[in-house]
């Protein structure tokens, strides 16, 4: 199954929970925060602006982001994977290496 996206909306699937601190530390699944990092899986045509004009998204499928911890309120299951779905303006920026 494959989700299309309408509009500026961008789906991302979170990267993996740290189950260790930098020291060494393992912490149980209940104290492990959720990442605010994941890739783009699909992307929206983008924000229509209000004269009508189409404007084109700033991230493509593949880039590495960085959201906020509440970002992406929408989740989705599809096959084994859960997805976010989130707005654009909801991303901070894309990982670059």
């Amino acid at each position: 199954m494959n989700i299309r996206p309408l509009h500026d909306r961008v789906v991302v699937r979170r990267s993996e929970e740290e189950t260790t601190t930098a020291s060494g530390i393992v912490l149980p699944g209940s104290a492990a925060e959720k990442p605010n990092r994941g890739e783009v899986v699909a992307v929206g045509p983008g924000r229509v602006l209000n004269n009508g004009e189409v404007q084109a998204p700033s991230v493509k499928v593949g880039d590495k982001v960085l959201f906020g911890q509440y970002a992406g309120s929408n989740t989705v299951k599809v096959g084994d994977d859960e997805l976010l779905i989130m707005q654009e303006g909801e991303i901070y920026g894309v990982l670059e290496d």
